[in-house]
């Protein structure tokens, strides 16, 4: 759906906006429910952990490559993040989705369980957690329409709370938006990427050395690339690495390193189709790095 403004509340049930936050869109009868792990006892007391719900477990992973992600559905909340609580390491926070009316069946959190799956596949933000995406269930059209204005309001919800993990990490660009690009062609390297309000952008097609050297490994990082390998954004490829996927670096020259195999200052190493660095363009004094 596109974009149009909104009016969303956020509660705060114990007054603390560390602690667990509701909030909703005014005119929509979805409610998202935001549980720290260390507070998951408190919202179990809560009526709404007996409704039908999806949820999302979301966390960090280890070398910070990417977020992580699982997103079921269930019959009864409480019974079902106990289980996670007591089986699953990852998370550190759960977020849930209920409906103010208690009218969600499980015919439509099914439905959602998978269309979520699928989009953040797409979306290539978070690494999902979950095993099997499985197949499409069977789904009335009245309801499937239904579930799919749900998920709006859970993707407005989610990225509102800090959590965009429908949210592409680039926008549909046009032919104009090129003068936008910044290319890394050094190493070995031919990649090409955005800098964007959140960090940088290595765009899918890129590809950059695949030896590393010393200097690479100690910084860690290589543990950011093998575990991209191992998630399947990056393949290797005839010597070189390529990106399968956009792929989000908190900066441009976490990103230069991951392309080039070294540590790297991506305020230099970025270039735009003119030659001019990330750097010159930026205006930043003395051609500072972008990492401390």
């Amino acid at each position: 759906m596109s974009a149009h403004p909104q009016t969303i509340q956020i509660f705060l049930p114990s007054g603390d906006p560390q602690g667990i936050r509701v909030a909703g869109i005014t005119t929509r009868i979805v409610r998202l429910i935001d549980v720290p792990r260390s507070l998951l006892p408190d919202f179990l007391k809560m009526p709404e952990a007996e409704q039908v719900g999806l949820y999302f477990l979301v966390g960090e992973s280890e070398d910070g490559a990417q977020p992580l992600v699982y997103i079921g559905q269930t019959g009864s909340l409480a019974e079902r993040l106990a289980n996670h609580n007591q089986k699953k390491e990852f998370w550190n926070r759960v977020l849930v989705a209920v409906s103010l009316t208690n009218n969600m069946t499980g015919t439509h959190a099914g439905f959602l369980e998978w269309l979520s799956i699928q989009q953040v596949g797409k979306a290539g933000r978070y690494a999902m957690e979950n095993g099997n995406a499985g197949s499409r269930p069977h789904t009335p059209a009245p309801l499937e329409a239904e579930c799919i204005e749900l998920h709006d309001t859970i993707r407005v919800l989610l990225a509102t709370l800090g959590h965009p993990v429908f949210e592409p990490l680039t926008r549909a660009r046009s032919k104009s938006d090129e003068q936008a690009l910044f290319y890394c062609r050094a190493s070995e390297a031919d990649a090409r990427g955005l800098f964007t309000e959140e960090g940088f952008v290595v765009l899918k097609g890129s590809s950059g050395r695949a030896g590393t050297v010393p200097s690479f490994q100690r910084h860690g990082y290589q543990r950011v690339r093998d575990r991209l390998l191992e998630q399947g954004v990056l393949i290797e490829n005839d010597g070189r690495i390529q990106f399968e996927r956009d792929h989000l670096f908190a900066s441009p020259s976490a990103a230069a390193a991951c392309v080039t195999g070294r540590t790297a200052n991506g305020l230099i190493e970025w270039k735009d189709a003119k030659g001019r660095t990330l750097n010159e363009i930026r205006g930043t004094p003395g051609g500072a790095s972008d990492e401390a």
